[in-house]
């Protein structure tokens, strides 16, 4: 069985799309996120944004091996707000990704169906406002050789067209690449095999 390498996400933000229903408002947003600490920051711009709204409800999904995902109610019924729009995250199989839907109250309580149904839409919504694009799953190394070597690790760094992402270029030079994960183990084996040639794995 070939091991999956790639993975869905959106691209950018999407644009802000609005569900009402009986008065109530429920806005919501799609982010591309990396990192838990970016969840915090979109929330926040959102919460000085809408400060007279009643709920920021969420959820996201983060990693691609290792999967950390959140769903928040945020005050409302259990059950009734993250996770529907946690469902439309898993619906559209996506990760690093997060969805806030802001509601404003509109004086006629909805019921836990009604809930349920309008974070759901909201979410699908954001989601359908967002261009959703496939990237790869990369594993990052660290080549550790003298300036003598640089022929040697260029021309397989060339012949293999990796990424290179960060170079130290002196008599001791360090260049940091990116690798499919498919070919990781084929590029750290040519790199192993060289003399002279340290490679050291950066990715967990």
């Amino acid at each position: 069985m070939i091991e999956k390498d790639t993975y869905n996400t959106i691209a950018n933000p999407s644009e802000e799309v609005l569900f009402k229903d009986k008065n109530s408002k429920f806005f919501g947003y799609a982010f591309p996120v990396k990192h838990e600490d970016d969840i915090k920051s979109h929330l926040e711009a959102l919460k000085k944004q809408h400060h007279t709204a009643r709920h920021w409800c969420y959820a996201y999904q983060i990693g691609t091996e290792t999967i950390k995902f959140r769903a928040n109610d945020d005050g409302e019924p259990n059950k009734s707000a993250g996770q529907p729009i946690y469902g439309q995250i898993q619906s559209y199989k996506l990760t690093n990704v997060l969805i806030i839907v802001v509601r404003y109250f509109g004086g006629v309580k909805l019921g836990v169906g009604v809930l349920i149904n309008a974070y759901k839409k909201a979410a699908q919504m954001a989601l359908e406002a967002s261009k959703i694009i496939e990237k790869t799953i990369n594993k990052e190394f660290l080549i550790i050789f003298d300036y003598k070597n640089m022929n040697k690790v260029m021309r397989i760094i060339k012949e293999k067209q990796l990424k290179i992402l960060n170079q130290k270029i002196e008599l001791h030079c360090e260049i940091e690449i990116s690798v499919r994960k498919k070919d990781s183990q084929t590029i750290f084996t040519l790199f192993n095999q060289l003399y002279e040639i340290k490679i050291n794995s950066l990715s967990d």
